[in-house]
């Protein structure tokens, strides 16, 4: 009830009309045009660029020569024995049994399945020409 206090409050003031006041006039105030006072020229010295001292190159010491080492080599080629084949000794051919003969059974026919009737097309229903969102 507090919180609608307020709008009610506010909508009070937003729907009374104010009476209308007149705006006074006001003269008309010019300043008078001001003066600009005149400086004189100041004129500076041509600066010189400054100079950097030259810095001395600083020396390296020598590298110390490092002995040359050989490239390691490998050998040509190793000498592997050659290990023999084990004998694997020859199993006769396994015999199947054969089987027996099995009568012939007569495929079944399947019934032709029935024609469906032709189903009929839907009407096409034409388009609006105005437009369906504003009446």
């Amino acid at each position: 009830m507090c919180n609608n206090i307020n709008a009610v409050g506010a909508r009070l003031l937003l729907e009374t009309a104010l009476p209308e006041i007149p705006k006074p006039e006001l003269p008309k105030f010019e300043l008078p045009p001001l003066s600009k006072p005149e400086l004189p020229k100041v004129e500076l010295p041509p600066l010189s660029k400054p100079e950097l001292p030259e810095i001395p190159k600083p020396e390296l010491p020598k590298v110390p020569e490092l002995p040359e080492i050989p490239e390691p080599k490998l050998p040509k080629k190793l000498e592997v024995p050659e290990i023999p084949q084990p004998e694997l000794p020859e199993f006769p051919e396994p015999e199947l049994p054969e089987l027996p003969e099995f009568p012939e059974i007569p495929k079944p026919e399947l019934p032709n399945l029935p024609e469906l009737p032709f189903f009929p097309h839907l009407p096409e229903i034409a388009k609006p020409t105005h437009s369906t969102s504003n009446p």
